[in-house]
């Protein structure tokens, strides 16, 4: 970890325009990386930590989209994920079609071979826990379909 206090504003500054990008407040970006409002400020303060990096502004980066690696190379001199690279604005609910068409196809190519049956209740599992955890409703006023037997 470096100690040099350029690359740790240049680190604040890019999760501060990330964040504003996406058009989230301060406690907004804290719900979804599960950390408090506060942790967020001092991430975007770009102080150099006393020992080791704190964890928050991992939790940070990850709910910004950041790819896994990329504190540690804005850090090393890297420009920060952007310019283009999500270009879709964060969103606190998802439609839980679009995530249920997502993980199926993921699971389609992760798992040739496997039942379809499988795969779709593999599907509603992660869907559930998605809900659980608030990202998407509890119900969206859609009708789910009735379970076919596969061909």
């Amino acid at each position: 970890m470096t100690r040099d206090p350029k690359a740790w504003a240049r680190l604040g500054q890019a999760l501060r325009s990330a964040r504003t990008h996406g058009g989230l407040t301060l406690a907004d970006l804290g719900n979804l990386a599960d950390v408090s409002a506060r942790a967020v400020q001092d991430a975007e303060a770009g102080t150099v930590p006393k020992a080791r990096m704190p964890p928050s502004i991992g939790k940070v980066a990850a709910a910004l989209g950041w790819p896994e690696g990329a504190v540690d190379a804005v850090l090393d001199g890297a420009a920060p994920p952007g310019a283009g690279w999500q270009d879709v604005p964060v969103r606190r609910q998802l439609r839980e079609e679009a995530v249920a068409g997502i993980i199926t196809t993921a699971m389609v190519r992760a798992m040739s071979g496997t039942p379809a049956a499988e795969i779709r209740a593999a599907t509603k599992i992660a869907l559930d826990e998605l809900r659980k955890q608030g990202f998407i409703a509890e119900t969206d006023g859609v009708q789910p379909e009735p379970n076919r037997a596969d061909s």
